[in-house]
């Protein structure tokens, strides 16, 4: 995870101040970062483009215009990305970040600023304020999340090569029908697979055995999120956590997760008796967290443009990703 400066209490009056920030990408998949200059507040620090909001701007408007003024670009199709809040010392600071994948013009750090392209994969290895670490999070994390799940060894091996040939590149690996000695069989066959095809491997399982087998990370279930007090595993390993309700968020808040799943959104044929969210909660419970957070249950590929209108990182499934997705 990115160094950070630690923030001490905020004041009870702190003013709150509303701000706009682009993650900006290249053809080539990089991210444009800048330099904060020494004497502003958290100087000498990285940040994503932009800056406050005018009276009566939207989050959008100051987005353009700040991308105008600091960058000489002109955005052109840009997305909500996370919407987070967070206390430092002197300041209430709530962000608005967008993805932007398409814009005109040539960066240049018109305000004399240093700028970079770099990977993703690279920003944590940057200094950014401490409210950047969620978007840093959110900022190398795919729109969708398929999730294997189902019984029978060899049919999950081949629902697992199916889900590969879609160009998916996360997965979390349930597969509770199985055993342990045929979840572990299938763990040996899918570490590999996955690291050959460039895809991200969470193991819903016990933390050592994704520390242990070469996946890239952990998916808790909320029982286990319930029984922990911090993360399980350090970077570089992800840690994600299934919830289902508030409080199950704000907890994997605490624990330090990278990411969370938050379900069911929509009636869902896995489990039939569960009452769905709906959007309105989602989005509400959403909003109070400062981590990504996938939409689940009853959900398609083709959902994701609503999910990230209502908040969300994207969407996780575990039917719908074996008909007819195509990453974007």
């Amino acid at each position: 995870m990115p160094n950070q400066r630690p923030a001490p209490a905020m004041t009870p009056t702190a003013p709150i101040l509303e701000v706009a920030a682009g993650v900006i990408h290249d053809r080539e998949g990089r991210i444009l970062i800048a330099k904060r200059p020494a004497h502003l507040h958290q100087g000498d620090l990285w940040e994503f483009p932009g800056g406050k909001l005018e009276p009566g701007e939207t989050a959008a408007e100051a987005l353009r215009r700040e991308l105008r003024e600091e960058l000489d670009i002109d955005a052109e199709a840009a997305m909500p990305l996370i919407d987070l809040r967070h206390d430092y010392p002197d300041r209430r600071v709530r962000l608005s970040v967008w993805r932007v994948e398409r814009f005109t013009g040539t960066p240049k750090g018109l305000q004399g600023q240093p700028i970079r392209w770099v990977r993703p994969d690279e920003l944590p290895h940057f200094d950014f304020p401490a409210a950047n670490r969620p978007i840093i999070t959110a900022a190398r994390l795919p729109d969708h999340y398929a999730i294997l799940d189902g019984d029978g060894l060899a049919g999950l091996k081949t629902r697992l090569d199916r889900l590969v040939a879609t160009g998916i590149s996360m997965i979390q690996l349930r597969a509770k029908g199985l055993e342990a000695r045929d979840f572990a069989a299938l763990v040996d066959y899918t570490v590999p697979l996955c690291r050959r095809s460039g895809i991200r491997l969470l193991l819903n399982a016990a933390p050592e055995l994704a520390r242990n087998s070469g996946a890239d990370g952990v998916h808790l279930t909320a029982a286990r999120l319930l029984a922990l007090d911090a993360r399980p595993l350090d970077a570089p390993f992800w840690v994600a956590a299934s919830c289902h309700n508030a409080a199950e968020l704000r907890h994997a808040e605490r624990v330090g997760v990278d990411f969370a799943v938050l379900s069911p959104v929509r009636p869902t044929a896995s489990h039939p008796g569960a009452e769905p969210l709906g959007w309105d909660v989602f989005a509400d419970w959403v909003d109070r967290v400062a981590l990504p957070v996938y939409a689940l249950g009853g959900l398609l590929p083709a959902d994701v443009g609503e999910a990230k209108r209502r908040g969300a990182q994207g969407i996780a499934g575990i039917r719908g990703f074996l008909e007819g997705f195509a990453p974007q």
